[in-house]
């Protein structure tokens, strides 16, 4: 674990529990990953679409939405049981 995020993973595990916690902080992760990306994507723009960040950042910010999507849903399922 990245010791930089230990201190948010202690107070989310206080807050919802050891399991939901943990997704808690890869959300927040994740999150810090897509904003890195989002700010590379402003100066690395398509050749064809200038108006477009470059498809291989389009990709990576595509992926991390779609793993956030993904940890939500588990939170959700997690906080039935």
């Amino acid at each position: 674990m990245l010791e930089h995020y230990n201190d948010l993973l202690e107070r989310y595990e206080f807050q919802m529990g050891p399991v939901r916690g943990r997704m808690a902080t890869a959300l927040d992760i994740l999150t810090d990953a897509l904003t890195l990306v989002g700010q590379h994507g402003v100066y690395c723009r398509s050749a064809r679409q200038p108006q477009f960040p470059a498809m291989d950042v389009r990709l990576v910010l595509q992926q991390i939405e779609d793993s956030k999507s993904l940890i939500i849903e588990a939170m959700a399922q997690q906080q039935k049981i």
